[in-house]
Parts: structure tokens; C-alpha cells; sequence
């Protein structure tokens, strides 16, 4: 109690506190982000903005609205973010909560990049059919609690192994998450576009319309011509010879992810410099 009382003291605690609260916020971020709980914390802004409009116009209809919304949000949030939670208490329980991270993401989308040129490139030889869609910023949770779970690091030899025919993880989609194959033999939503031609199979028609409502890169072998194709956001780029898919593939997973983070150093900078 002595110590408690003394100004030193009290200031130290309140940093302490402080800074465990923003570790705990930033942690709680990183296990969001990349998935569709991102999407709703948006929406739950939106209608924090609204609200605050609202109250400060007097938009008397407006605020009771949004004022009902905040005040049965914390059970709607609690059902929405279900799997995040439970991730989240996982993690917590098996000590993950509070690890760093491995490496970084330029290495990891790589590695990706490499492991998936070397199987496509082998499949293709062999007209092996594939499917494998990469996630990126948004979450495919939902797509693969369809397939089989198999959480592994990704290799050309897993990717291969996995499409080869007559085997239990053959038909449907590998989807990767980071440096890991999250799970295979999922089921992605088929496109209901009428443009698409009438030549391509279930393959094509399912990377286009996972295209659609993600922003991952999908990547599809033929099983009749061993023509490669790519999908993102809703094109479909077929029959992409190895130096092309090579080039296309690295640009998305890669190249792009460089210029953000550059131009987000690059804002950073002129900020401190303008302060």
C-alpha cells in the first residue's frame, strides 16, 4: 500500500496497463485479420459513424435505430465471431497467444510462389487436373471447413501428391493459407456467369466464382490439354505458357505485395518528415 501511493508508482502501472491492453488489441488483430471478421468490424464502424452523425443533427429515427443495433451487438458479435473467438482461446490455451511471428510474408509468398510454379509445371506435363486457390486479404474459413483438413507446410511434392488421380483428396480445391496447404478436397462456388464458355469444366467454373466473391488467386490445370489457367477477380486468364504464369503469379504474390508495403513506408515517412 506504501508503494502504491507514491506518483512513481501509479504512473508505471498506468503504462504498464496501457501497454498490456495495446498488446492484447494487437494480437487480437493479427488473429482477425485475413478473415471475414475484418469485413464486419468495418460494417460495426460504419454504424458507430452513423450513430455519432445522427446524434449530433438530431436524426431522432436514425439514432434509435443505430442505438438498438450497438445495444444488441455484443451478442450478435459474439455469434458472428465465433470461430475467431475459438481460435482465439485457442491459441491462448496451447500458449500461441503470445509468440512472434516466423517469417516474414515476402519469404513466405515465395515460398508459395515456387512450390506452386513446380507443380503446376509438372501436373501440366502430365495433364494431372489441379485446383488451388491462394488465399490473401480476404478470409476462406468457410471454404475450407468443406474439404479435408490438412494443415501442413506446402511443398510442390504435397501438391502434387494430393491431385494425383484415383486417390481420396483428387477432386475438389487445395487451399492455401500463408506458408501452409490449409485443407483439399474443397468445395468452391461455382460462377452462374453467362459469358463463360461452354468449354470449360467444373474446374475452370469454380476458380472463376471463387474469384468473384474473394480476392485470392486461383490457379487451374487442365486434365484434357494440360493448359494452365489463373483467375482473379472474376477473369480468367487461360492457357498461360510458363514464363506468363510465372510472371503472373509472382506480379499477385509478390510484386504486389512489395509496392504496398513500400508505399505504406513511403506515407509513413513523409508524415514524420511533415510533423
Amino acid at each position: 500500500m506504501l508503494f502504491t501511493d507514491l506518483p512513481v508508482m501509479k504512473y508505471l502501472a498506468n503504462t504498464v496497463d496501457v501497454l498490456l491492453v495495446w498488446y492484447v488489441i494487437y494480437k487480437i488483430i493479427m488473429i482477425v485479420r485475413g478473415t471475414k471478421a475484418v469485413q464486419f468490424l468495418k460494417g460495426i464502424f460504419v454504424i458507430l459513424i452513423v450513430r455519432l452523425i445522427s446524434q449530433i443533427f438530431h436524426f431522432q429515427t436514425l439514432f434509435w435505430i443505430t442505438d438498438q443495433i450497438i445495444s444488441w451487438g455484443f451478442l450478435a458479435i459474439i455469434i458472428i465471431f465465433q470461430p475467431e473467438l475459438r481460435r482465439a482461446l485457442e491459441q491462448l490455451g496451447r500458449g500461441k497467444f503470445f509468440s512472434r511471428s516466423g517469417a516474414s510474408e515476402e519469404e513466405v509468398h515465395e515460398k508459395v510462389v515456387e512450390s506452386i510454379i513446380k507443380a503446376v509445371e509438372y501436373m501440366a506435363k502430365r495433364r494431372i487436373g489441379a485446383l488451388i486457390s491462394v488465399e490473401r486479404e480476404t478470409g476462406m474459413g468457410d471454404y475450407v471447413e468443406t474439404g479435408i483438413g490438412v494443415d501442413s507446410k506446402i511443398s510442390s511434392e504435397l501438391l502434387i501428391n494430393i491431385f494425383i488421380p484415383n486417390t481420396p483428396l483428387h477432386d475438389g480445391a487445395v487451399i492455401l493459407q500463408k506458408d501452409r496447404v490449409a485443407a483439399a478436397a474443397c468445395y468452391l462456388p461455382l460462377s452462374e456467369s453467362p459469358f463463360i464458355s461452354k468449354e470449360l469444366g467444373t474446374r475452370h467454373r469454380a476458380a472463376i466464382g471463387i474469384s468473384e466473391v474473394t480476392d485470392s488467386i486461383t490457379v487451374v490445370v487442365s486434365e484434357e490439354t494440360g493448359g494452365i489457367s489463373l483467375t482473379k477477380n472474376g477473369k480468367l486468364h487461360r492457357d498461360l505458357n510458363k514464363d506468363t504464369f510465372r510472371e503472373m503469379l509472382t506480379n499477385e504474390l509478390i510484386a504486389s505485395k512489395v509496392v504496398k508495403q513500400a508505399s505504406s513506408t513511403r506515407w509513413n515517412w513523409r508524415g514524420k518528415r511533415d510533423g
